[in-house]
């Protein structure tokens, strides 16, 4: 992504995404571009075709909030998509070196320890900074200094274990832009792009839909090699001390077969434990 014309990347990458039909404009004839044409959208917005095109090519930097919303709503924009294109045209203060690595609470991870329910913690770029036993036993990939994100794309491992595997992909590229923003001058945001553009081919794909997503819990689906299919709830919490940090927490249905699995998976973590004490 361009970071001197980031508006214009955006709304490009959005404008291809919305049908002509689902705004109410007639399909027929060709098309040379996918989804809207620059004029299709001034038009619905209320501006100007050539105001549109100094908005996407760069030229207009200060566009006002009710523009913007007009435009939003064209695009079809959910509040997340809307707050974040709003976001890029807002004042950023230049960084001038690596952001420290956030620090987990002790107290926090002493919760992590006795919440019962597996649980991490992590931070804007879906590093894992902290998790308990129970979410290592779920998935090995959610250990201390690994990155969702890449385990995700990169892991084999972790790509069988998701059933909805794909769904869980979009989700978390457009969380992870969220978490970030605007701040993509960061240091480590550019490391783990650049590193995930390289090696995985649908991380590009949908990098370059520009999605956006709002923190929120959700389902996931499991085949675990230890306890089979797995449904669980997910749950994010983020940390009101301004630190940037989210608490994950993952649990089944009380009474379901699923609780069943991972009470199982507990008790096989603990006696491998015990065992292991033992040597």
């Amino acid at each position: 992504m361009s970071d001197d014309n980031r508006l214009g990347v955006y709304l490009r990458a959005r404008r291809e995404l919305v049908r002509p039909d689902a705004v109410g404009l007639p399909t027929t004839g060709v098309r040379r571009v996918p989804g809207l044409r620059r004029e299709e959208v001034a038009l619905l917005a209320g501006v100007s075709a050539d105001y549109y095109l100094r908005l996407e090519q760069g030229r207009d930097r200060n566009p006002s909030p009710q523009v913007l919303e007009s435009i939003a709503r064209v695009l079809q924009l959910d509040e997340a998509g809307t707050s974040y294109l709003l976001g890029l045209v807002a004042p950023r203060a230049r960084r001038t070196r690596r952001r420290r690595r956030a620090q987990v609470p002790p107290s926090l991870a002493q919760l992590l320890e006795v919440v019962g329910v597996p649980a991490v913690i992590e931070d804007r770029y879906l590093d894992i900074l902290a998790s308990n036993a129970l979410a290592r036993l779920l998935d090995p990939a959610l250990v201390v200094g690994e990155n969702r994100l890449r385990s995700v794309f990169l892991d084999q491992a972790v790509q069988a274990l998701h059933t909805e595997w794909e769904s869980i992909c979009g989700s978390l590229v457009a969380a992870f832009r969220t978490s970030v923003g605007s701040d993509t001058d960061d240091p480590r945001f550019v490391e783990l792009v650049g590193e995930l553009s390289l090696a995985s081919e649908r991380f590009r794909q949908l990098w370059a839909r520009h999605d956006v997503k709002a923190l929120a819990g959700g389902t996931m689906l499991l085949d675990h090699p230890q306890v089979g299919p797995l449904t669980l709830h997910r749950q994010k919490f983020t940390l009101s001390d301004g630190s940037g940090l989210i608490l994950g927490t993952y649990h089944a249905e009380p009474g379901s077969e699923s609780a069943e699995k991972l009470a199982l998976l507990g008790s096989l973590g603990s006696d491998e434990a015990a065992r292991l004490n033992q040597r």
